[in-house]
């Protein structure tokens, strides 16, 4: 691959038309190469059509609720001779909950304070973790599980090695966006207000999947053998379908939401400085209205493949088609999925910044990686590792707290010998989750930091020199032949 290209210039109006002024690049800065630079767009709404369909997803499922879901979740859960107390594990998750809230909190300040040697960390952790599965599958007999460990062991320690000199410009990326996060920290409370509303679908769906499959599926008590008709699988597609989409929406309203708020910090920093800056508030507002439909758009494309896949799924455990066939398209659609989930983790972030709606947002994306595609995706990959190293650890922190509590109160004593895995899986699933929402908001902000760096590195140098200055010095040193 030929090295990036770097061009100095001048800077242009801010496409957020914020009134920045210009300011020259200084030599060595971001590489700009042949990009189409973003430009604010005109306040309307893009891709209507897919707003539309969500609002009609979800009143439909509303009206399913209604017609038959309530009966039929009353029957299927209602059963008010459960022998299960479920309040040790209320008590258990609230105090893990807590516990896992404050300890994200301080990872955050330490990955601020020594974010390379996290960054390392995590990216050894990976290989490591690699090793061990290798390990295990040989020392368990299974040799083709081995041979493969062993395959993706090799290629991680190529991979360590191959981007490690790469760290100390994801180094900086990472306190970029952390530095922006940490000065708009309102954004990861609208991630958990997220997180609740993902919650509240999920009930909201699981009710009406209750009352359809009520209505559809008929059983029948044969000999000792309770047999039920096969599930209608139309039916069973819209439903999926349903879920992912509504789920998918939840989930990148709020990668919007983070890629406007750094846009408005890297542009205009006095409106987005406070935990509920103008920054935060009119960037909700755009991904919930002008640019709801691009984020419908995107969302719908990757959970047809979804339903898809889970139809897969479902069909392989009904033993219905060939399972050799089944299996092999569950993998070709989670490829699929994986891929355009990636993409649209790029798109989003133009549609964040510019408002762009989702096919020309995607234009944005080609061109992005046509320009700094490794370089985006090491980054990227780096911090990600990160991040999820982080989240492994707070749950597994969090699951400790949960195996105390079973070991220092009453709590878990009516579930006898399983008490204590049920509450450190309970305590671990709690801080992995919670963990990883609060991450999700600076993954987000590192990619919208990769797009900024790549498009607009004046008004970066204009109004956070030193950032600048240090992104500018790593960029260098990881290219020297750039300067």
């Amino acid at each position: 691959m030929s090295e990036p290209v770097v061009v100095q210039g001048t800077a242009v109006a801010s496409p957020y038309d914020h009134g920045t002024t210009s300011a020259e690049v200084q030599s060595g800065g971001a590489p700009s190469g042949d990009f189409t630079k973003g430009s604010k767009q005109e306040v309307r709404c893009r891709d209507p059509i897919f707003a539309l369909l969500l609002y009609a997803n979800v009143g439909a499922i509303c009206g399913v609720v209604a017609a038959y879901g309530t009966s039929a979740f009353e029957k299927a859960f209602g059963d008010t001779n459960s022998t299960v107390d479920w309040a040790p594990y209320l008590y258990a998750a609230a105090v893990t909950g807590v516990f896992s809230l404050v300890l994200a909190a301080i990872m955050f300040l330490v990955m601020m304070k020594i974010p390379q040697f996290m960054i390392k960390t995590s990216l050894i952790f990976v290989v490591i973790l690699s090793g061990v599965w290798c390990a295990i599958a040989f020392i368990g007999g299974n040799i083709i599980g081995g041979i493969i460990g062993a395959v993706f062991f090799l290629l991680m320690m190529c991979y360590a090695r191959a981007v490690w000199s790469r760290i100390p410009f994801a180094t900086e990326n990472l306190i970029t966006a952390m530095t922006a996060v940490k000065k708009n920290c309102g954004v990861v409370f609208c991630s958990y207000f997220f997180l609740a509303l993902a919650f509240g679908w999920s009930i909201l769906w699981t009710i009406a999947l209750v009352g359809i499959w009520d209505e559809t599926i008929t059983c029948e008590q044969v000999g000792n053998v309770n047999q039920c008709s096969q599930p209608n699988y139309g039916i069973l597609f819209g439903m999926f379908v349903s879920y992912f989409f509504t789920h998918q929406v939840i989930q990148n309203t709020i990668h919007v939401v983070v890629a406007g708020v750094v846009g408005t910090w890297w542009f205009a920093p006095d409106e987005a400085s406070s935990c509920c800056s103008a920054g935060i508030c009119d960037s909700m507002k755009r991904a919930l209205t002008t640019s709801f439909g691009s984020i419908c758009f995107g969302s719908l494309i990757v959970a047809i493949i979804q339903a898809l896949r889970a139809l897969a799924n479902s069909a392989r455990a009904n033993d219905d088609g060939n399972a050799i066939l089944v299996c092999i398209a569950e993998c070709i659609l989670q490829c699929l999925a994986s891929i355009v989930e990636y993409f649209n983790k790029w798109a989003f972030i133009y549609v964040g910044l510019y408002g762009y709606s989702y096919l020309e947002a995607g234009k944005n994306v080609f061109s992005l990686f046509k320009n700094r595609g490794w370089e985006a995706i090491v980054a990227d990959d780096l911090v990600s590792n990160t991040l999820f190293f982080v989240s492994v650890v707070v749950g597994g922190l969090a699951g400790a707290v949960g195996l105390i509590l079973s070991k220092t109160t009453d709590w878990f004593d009516q579930a006898a010998s399983n008490g204590q895995a049920a509450s450190f899986t309970l305590g671990f699933i709690i801080g992995l989750v919670l963990t990883s929402i609060a991450m999700s908001a600076i993954a987000s902000a590192v990619n919208a930091v990769i797009v900024l760096f790549a498009e607009a590195p004046a008004e970066f140098e204009e109004n956070h020199p030193e950032r600048s200055q240090k992104m500018r010095e790593t960029w260098r040193a990881t290219y020297p032949g750039c300067m």
